[in-house]
């Protein structure tokens, strides 16, 4: 039988797919990257937003009606977080977070029995995990190293649906780097609070150095980390540790103290801003990209002019911006001084723009200088390609996808 997977939201979810999809090609079924030649469809939802529970639900009924006869299973965070939904549009197989390392035994149970399967659990997972993969489907690969996180930001729902932290066991994550290096020059640790990895005694650190004497990995990045995370001994390893990249993401969230302690955030403007510093004194190229909600219950005119100016003295690399989504079961759904929609819009426009311009001023530093460059994609004679500070670059040649190159921009 022939199955297709989609997939929204995070690395981590990305990276669950591919352990769905070896999973499924290991027990004789077949992938295809077209719904309408599979007998199956997967797909890997996300809740981080209002909105992508809505583009989730969209897909899924479109999928539904226009192919009743295909096999339907739906996982992730969107289904984690309110599987009853789903339940009650027909959908064939509903699988909780927790057990999608399961889907080919849950799969067969269902071709046997012919019976509706909802394995969602609605408690707090706690449970470890060991999944690996022997291969990934781009040319950088993503190992997760950690999942779940108790941080309980106000404003976010994850913590329910991805429960507390756990970590891959270390040398696990270093037998499975070793093998994906053999074809990708670039491992991308994710998790949904990567910077919390902890396992036999070693930490995110140690992992890093670890990595790093890995022969045929040429690059580690981190898919973010929490400022908080950014220890002496981290710093350490920024330091030492050539093969971990030039750009960190660092999630800011509000460029104001009062919006911070409202969200819940563990750190001020002041620590943010001398963590920058000690980062650059290290890496002064560094690229450091963030994200940024705009519209949190209670931001005023001046709180967003604050995160403008603070956003602006930091010159990041790039700005991720969400206008703020109440989502029930938070905290920050029940807050006074909620702020208009129109608001929100204008404002992140705003911040928009800032990233824009921010996004040029840094690339423009990099004109007529060495990079090097992973090749992503090959096409009308031209090889596309991301340096290890994240810049997108275009070489007006043909080269070989998954290598790195050194060129002049």
């Amino acid at each position: 039988m022939k199955f297709t997977i989609y997939t929204f939201g995070c690395k981590v979810n990305n990276y669950e797919s591919n352990m769905m999809k070896e999973s499924l090609l290991h027990h004789n079924f077949s992938y295809t990257e077209n719904v309408i030649d599979a007998d199956i469809f997967i797909v890997n939802t996300c809740t981080v937003t209002n909105t992508a529970d809505k583009k989730c639900l969209k897909l899924i009924r479109r999928w539904l009606k226009n192919y009743p006869n295909k096999i339907s299973v739906v996982t992730g965070c969107s289904v984690q977080n309110n599987p009853k939904v789903y339940e009650k549009m027909g959908v064939n197989i509903i699988i909780g977070n927790d057990s999608k390392d399961k889907v080919s035994d849950i799969i067969l149970d269902y071709l046997k029995n012919k019976k509706t399967i909802n394995n969602v659990k609605l408690k707090r997972i706690s449970k470890g995990f060991n999944d690996t993969l022997t291969d990934y489907d781009h040319v950088r690969a993503f190992i997760k190293i950690e999942d779940g996180c108790d941080n309980f930001c106000s404003y976010c729902i994850i913590p329910y649906v991805r429960g507390s932290v756990r970590s891959k066991d270390f040398d696990l994550v270093i037998s499975e780097a070793k093998n994906l290096a053999k074809n990708h020059a670039e491992i991308v640790l994710t998790g949904i609070h990567t910077g919390h990895y902890f396992s036999n005694g070693h930490d995110l650190s140690d992992l890093i150095m670890e990595l790093n004497k890995i022969s045929d990995l040429k690059r580690i990045r981190i898919s973010s980390i929490e400022v908080t995370e950014l220890t002496e001994k981290f710093l350490n390893v920024l330091k030492n540790c050539p093969k971990l990249v030039d750009h960190l993401h660092i999630p800011l969230q509000s460029g104001s103290d009062n919006i911070l302690k409202k969200m819940n955030r563990k750190y001020d403007l002041l620590y943010f801003q001398n963590k920058i510093n000690d980062i650059r004194k290290i890496r002064p190229r560094i690229a450091i990209s963030t994200d940024i909600i705009v519209g949190f219950p209670g931001e005023t005119e001046e709180d967003f002019k604050n995160t403008l100016e603070f956003s602006q003295n930091i010159k990041f690399s790039k700005i991720h911006v969400f206008p703020f989504s109440p989502k029930e079961g938070t905290v920050a759904m029940n807050l006074p001084d909620q702020i208009l929609e129109q608001v929100k819009k204008e404002r992140v426009k705003q911040l928009l723009n800032l990233s824009t311009k921010l996004e040029n001023e840094y690339m423009n530093r990099f004109v007529g200088k060495e990079v090097d460059v992973l090749i992503e994609k090959v096409e009308n004679q031209k090889s596309i390609g991301h340096t290890s500070n994240y810049l997108e670059v275009t070489l007006n040649e043909e080269l070989e996808i998954g290598k790195i190159y050194q060129r002049r921009l």
